[in-house]
């Protein structure tokens, strides 16, 4: 499957309006949106997904991002496809692939919860939430914990072995209530696979952690 000419013009212009914006958020940065359409590029190889509506999706699917204790956090991503649309328009984007791409940033979103109906929303869905797992996924959860003031870990029962995880203060119950179910809910063969080996790194840090404290 190759990318166009016209797709590599799109993702200069993404890149270029996604530096503009002014995010707030150290784990929705530049860095994060490139790993997920490095990630969705790869899915959509494998799974047969429209590329024209995975790239543009992925470039601006947190257009939009708002923090995690923000009241608005579970409309960021309808927030994003709105605003995404926006900007396709304003750069005259085939109007066939719009439709798709509001549907794909909408369903990206775990906090909001809507059912990814295309190849190219699960595509989009995997990839971000591939980038929740592994390495990079401790590093953005103690990233996100430590700019919100929260502690790494509940001095008493660090791994909620018999307490109710509370990722409003601790950095690894977040671990417990949402990173380690993750796997679970991929949409794709390919970000299965990918997201159970990214699992089981979490799982050897945790063990890791757990010798050393």
């Amino acid at each position: 499957m190759s990318v166009s000419p016209s797709l590599h013009l799109l993702e200069q212009q993404c890149v270029e309006y996604i530096s503009s914006l002014q995010q707030t958020d150290a784990a929705h940065d530049l860095q994060h949106v490139k790993r997920v359409v490095k990630t969705a590029k790869l899915l959509a190889e494998r799974s047969g997904a429209e590329l024209a509506v995975v790239l543009p999706a992925a470039w601006l699917h947190d257009c939009v991002a708002l923090p995690k204790n923000h009241p608005q956090r579970q409309q960021a991503s309808l927030l994003a496809a709105d605003q995404a649309l926006i900007f396709l328009q304003s750069i005259h984007y085939p109007e066939q692939y719009l439709a798709d791409i509001h549907h794909a940033i909408v369903a990206h979103s775990f906090s909001a919860n809507v059912v990814a109906t295309t190849i190219e929303a699960k595509v989009l869905q995997d990839a971000d939430r591939l980038d929740a797992l592994g390495a990079i996924g401790i590093a953005r959860c103690i990233q996100v914990s430590c700019s919100l003031g929260r502690s790494l870990y509940h001095l008493e029962d660090p791994f909620c072995s018999g307490r109710i995880p509370d990722d409003g203060q601790f950095a690894i119950d977040h671990f417990y209530l949402k990173l380690l179910q993750l796997a679970q809910t991929m949409q794709t063969q390919a970000g299965k696979e990918e997201a159970e080996k990214r699992q089981a790194f979490m799982q050897q840090y945790l063990q890791q952690l757990a010798c050393e404290i």
